[in-house]
């Protein structure tokens, strides 16, 4: 399984299960704005600044969290907070959409 950074044309290999925004931190995925790198609650669904749109692969991921759609209710359905997003299949992301 795979996630496919779309901007960065980079390819991680992924474990079931792993978390978007870990993932992308550890492959040196730019992820944040720069407000996101001063502003960001470190993954806790918090600040929603970890916003990527998910280009291909949709079923592949966990459902929406409350979180999650209170954060992005007025954005698309393929917009996700990274951080709570789980991966469990191969998908491609746009980072900073």
């Amino acid at each position: 399984m795979t996630i496919k950074f779309v901007k960065e044309n980079k390819e991680v290999i992924i474990a079931n299960g792993a978390n978007l925004r870990q993932k992308g931190l550890e492959n040196g995925i730019d992820i944040y704005t720069l407000k996101g790198k001063v502003m960001n609650c470190g993954g806790y669904g918090q600040c929603g600044l970890c916003v990527v749109e998910i280009t291909e692969g949709m079923d592949n991921l966990s459902p929406r969290t409350d979180v999650e759609n209170r954060k992005l209710r007025k954005k698309p359905t393929t917009y996700r907070l990274a951080c709570q997003t789980l991966v469990n299949g191969s998908v491609s992301v746009k980072t900073k959409p």
